[in-house]
C-alpha cells in the first residue's frame, strides 16, 4: 500500500457513521460517570462538614451559682 491509499483508508474509517456514533456514545458515557462521581463527592464532603460542625459546638455554660468565680480567677 502506498501512503495515499493508507491516508484515504484512514479518512474513510474516521468519517464513517459507525465510528462517529460510537465516539459520541463513549463521550456521553464518560461525561455521565464524571457527573455522578462529582455529585457523590460533594454530598460526602458536605456531610463531613456538618458532622464537624455538630462536634465543634461548645456546651452551654451552667447558669446561676453553679459557676465558681473564684476558681476562674475573677474575684472582686
Amino acid at each position: 500500500m502506498t501512503n495515499d491509499e493508507i491516508r484515504d483508508l484512514i479518512i474513510q474509517v474516521i468519517s464513517s457513521w459507525q465510528v462517529i456514533a460510537i465516539t459520541l456514545i463513549i463521550l456521553i458515557y464518560i461525561s455521565l460517570v464524571n457527573y455522578v462521581c462529582r455529585a457523590k463527592r460533594r454530598k460526602r464532603a458536605s456531610a463531613a462538614v456538618k458532622k464537624k460542625e455538630k462536634k465543634a459546638k461548645p456546651a452551654a455554660a451552667p447558669k446561676g451559682d453553679a459557676v465558681d468565680d473564684s476558681a476562674l480567677g475573677m474575684e472582686e
